[in-house]
């Protein structure tokens, strides 16, 4: 980070903590503390702005570990790519969802977001429609290569950690409601908070939450179980 960038952050700290000081009283007390301010706006010729710069991080470390080589060598469901790879749709896709995305039409928000588009360095990102397609051509055998390509990147995460790290490992099996906004998808059921979903078994890595399997349970309860393992090959 530059020393001016350093200083502009800092100074921005000192004058919030200025304002939020608890004796630092407006001097007239008898006007309402939201007043109006004096808004103006204005379009930047070359800078652009997304409520989703960390996104840039994420796409940076999927390179550095080369997620998408591991996906693309693993997942064939096209035989041309015109454009779009199969890593870019599963990217995408994850993408989509760290930003807030709760279904494949809000892919179209990010495709309008330029300066999200620049931190991807992509030209483009798949459509909602196209996105459908490449989801549809999914079966048994090839979400069993998509996770394959994740394991893979998993061990080059785990191959950086310190020795303690792999002194203990402790799963989790938790079942859970993920609430959906339809009612007709197949294997939904209603459960006793009236909330329509799917209720899936996770085992996860609670030492770093890493879900590393999962499974569907039948009914709304909710059921709970922990492993410990000592010392793990």
């Amino acid at each position: 980070m530059q020393p001016s960038i350093r200083d502009r952050m800092r100074a921005r700290k000192r004058r919030l903590a200025r304002r939020l000081d608890k004796f630092n009283y407006p001097a007239d007390l008898e006007q309402p503390m939201l007043r109006a301010g004096n808004v103006q706006y204005e379009l930047s010729g070359r800078a652009v702005g997304t409520a989703y710069g960390g996104i840039g991080l994420i796409q940076r470390l999927a390179r550095e570990l080369d997620l998408a080589a591991e996906i693309d060598q693993r997942l064939c469901l096209f035989k041309l790519h015109l454009p779009y790879h199969e890593s870019d749709h599963v990217l995408s896709l994850a993408y989509n969802a760290l930003c807030d995305g709760r279904c494949l039409e809000d892919l179209e928000q990010r495709r309008q977001d330029e300066a999200y588009l620049n931190l991807l360095g992509a030209e483009r990102i798949p459509d909602p429609t196209t996105a459908g397609d490449f989801c549809r051509r999914f079966s048994e055998h090839d979400l069993a290569q998509l996770h394959a390509a994740f394991d893979a990147v998993r061990k080059k995460v785990w191959a950086r950690q310190p020795a303690a790290f792999f002194a203990e490992a402790r799963l989790d099996a938790d079942g859970t409601l993920v609430g959906t906004s339809g009612e007709c998808k197949h294997g939904m059921d209603i459960s006793y908070k009236g909330v329509w979903g799917y209720h899936p078994l996770l085992v996860s890595l609670a030492n770093t939450g890493e879900v590393l399997g999962h499974g569907r349970l039948s009914g709304a309860g909710d059921s709970t179980a922990h492993l410990v393992e000592r010392n793990p090959s």
